[in-house]
């Protein structure tokens, strides 16, 4: 499979958090950019805020008869200082926030230039250590009026960066885990914020390339691998399948937490880079900036000017396709890396998102447990008719858990299964109180808690923020436990 298929992956993981809403250089929003994937410079002190040097990734790998090896891409950004310089009073060019040429501003500001380092067909079972200049740089470009007078120039200015890479791979269990890692090897010091990012690797993630072999997923390994799988260990990169489902020849290694396959959303007409913000909110945001604030954004860096002239010559009827669509629950959807309504950024976590909207999916019972089957009916209407929630009771409605009845206001200990959401890990062992049974169009069963301890527990349930898990990932509380806990509950 070529790589080009998940280059528009790649690409918005590339960006993301690149300029943010409103787009524009006085934005509070945008002083502290390149939130992901940043690699410092090793020797930056503790005053300029560096990132760590290094990610490291381990995955699977199931070799085919011949020899096996992996190509290695290295994809990140390279901080590019642009700066407009204009004469003083005295006629000597200095350095300005801005310029104006015939009523356009032109400001001064970062941008970036993308890089890829490539390490082609490493055989697997030898080790590689490697290290990579890439090369800094200066371009001057005047600025002219529209008589052709040169009133100015920019000058862009990007640092030489070193790095290296690092490829090793062990036999574990009939499969190999082959272990990378990648380390901003920049010698000099940093001693301010502006010096650590502009000698930082930014955005940086991988693109794996198998050869003679095929990748495990890690997420949902075979039998055969899930102890192979849980040995694999990440550090600030997150290995997923990439490209078409089912194909396990390309991985990304990514700064950011995805599902195996993620896509961009078709309905999506270009990026946006501001993290998990749906494309129509966006879009009708950019609309209602005023004529002023768009010329900001326009002069600040050439990819906001393109958003805002996407946004400006939208039709009605291209907005309309950013609305949503309707799909059939019951056929099988694709892992989008984007919001269902067609966002064209990567989500921190793209998963069914605990205390947000309730899972879509929730498998049968784990372990054993008694879960009944959800009574979701709708005495056939169709399940987009409002009528057919009419048998739906979420403050009644019931799920019976290990024997017990668990309803609204029972008691019950959570236990994360899902992967669902980072914060799981805060809510393994928690006891929560039920809100809700409820009910989804494919059957699903879904409680709604509020963490007892929480203490914005009763503000959560007065505005109706609850957190949602399937039946399986809870455990009743025995009547005893209930008793102890409303008790101390109440003192």
């Amino acid at each position: 499979m070529s790589l080009d298929q998940v280059r528009s992956i790649a690409d918005a993981v590339l960006y993301e958090g690149y300029l943010l809403y409103p787009y524009r250089a006085s934005s509070n929003k945008n002083r502290s950019r390149w939130q992901f994937g940043v690699l410092g410079p090793p020797n930056a002190e503790a005053a300029s805020f560096g990132e760590q040097p290094g990610m490291e990734t381990q995955v699977l790998l199931a070799p085919h008869d011949g020899p096996a090896a992996v190509t290695v891409h290295l994809r990140f950004l390279q901080l590019q200082v642009r700066e407009v310089w204009a004469p003083d009073a005295d006629g000597a060019e200095q350095p300005v926030d801005r310029l104006t040429v015939d009523g356009a501003e032109v400001l001064s500001w970062d941008e970036a230039v993308e890089r890829e380092v490539v390490l082609a067909a490493l055989p697997l079972g030898e080790a590689v250590d490697t290290v990579h200049a890439v090369p800094g740089g200066e371009d001057s470009e005047p600025l002219t009026d529209a008589r052709g007078a040169v009133v100015g120039r920019i000058v862009r200015r990007r640092l030489p960066l070193t790095l290296g890479i690092r490829t090793d791979s062990v036999v574990d269990d009939g499969y190999t885990r082959l272990s990378l890692a990648v380390r901003n090897e920049h010698p000099e010091p940093a001693a301010t914020k502006d010096a650590a990012i502009r000698a930082s690797l930014i955005g940086a993630h991988l693109l794996l390339r198998a050869h003679d072999a095929e990748f495990v997923s890690l997420l949902e390994p075979p039998a055969g691998a899930a102890a192979a799988a849980g040995r694999c260990r990440q550090n600030r990169c997150w290995p997923v399948l990439a490209g078409p489902k089912g194909t396990t020849d390309v991985l990304l290694g990514a700064p950011i937490i995805l599902y195996d396959y993620p896509e961009v959303a078709e309905q999506s007409p270009g990026a946006l880079f501001d993290s998990t913000e749906i494309d129509e909110i966006l879009t009708l945001r950019v609309m209602t900036m005023t004529e002023a604030e768009k010329a900001e954004a326009r002069a600040t860096d050439p990819r906001a000017r393109e958003i805002i002239d996407r946004c400006d010559s939208m039709s009605p009827a291209g907005l309309q396709e950013l609305h949503g669509l309707l799909r059939d629950p019951h056929l099988p959807q694709p892992a989008a890396l984007t919001e269902p309504t067609g966002s064209a950024e990567p989500m921190a976590d793209v998963g069914p998102a605990v205390g947000a909207e309730p899972m879509a999916d929730v498998g049968p019972a784990v372990g054993g447990r008694e879960v009944e089957p959800s009574a979701f009916d709708t005495s056939g209407a169709p399940w987009w008719d409002p009528a057919a929630d009419a048998s739906v009771r979420p403050g009644s409605d019931a799920v019976v858990i290990d024997g017990v009845r668990v309803a609204k206001d029972s008691l019950v200990r959570v236990h994360p299964s899902r992967r669902a959401d980072a914060q799981d890990l805060f809510f393994a062992g928690q006891v929560a109180r039920v809100t809700a049974v409820l009910s989804d169009v494919d059957g699903g069963t879904h409680v709604a808690l509020v963490l007892l301890d929480d203490p914005a527990s009763d503000l959560h349930d007065w505005y109706g923020r609850y957190f949602y898990f399937a039946p399986d990932e809870l455990t009743p509380l025995t009547v005893e436990e209930t008793a102890r806990h409303r008790e101390e509950n109440r003192s």
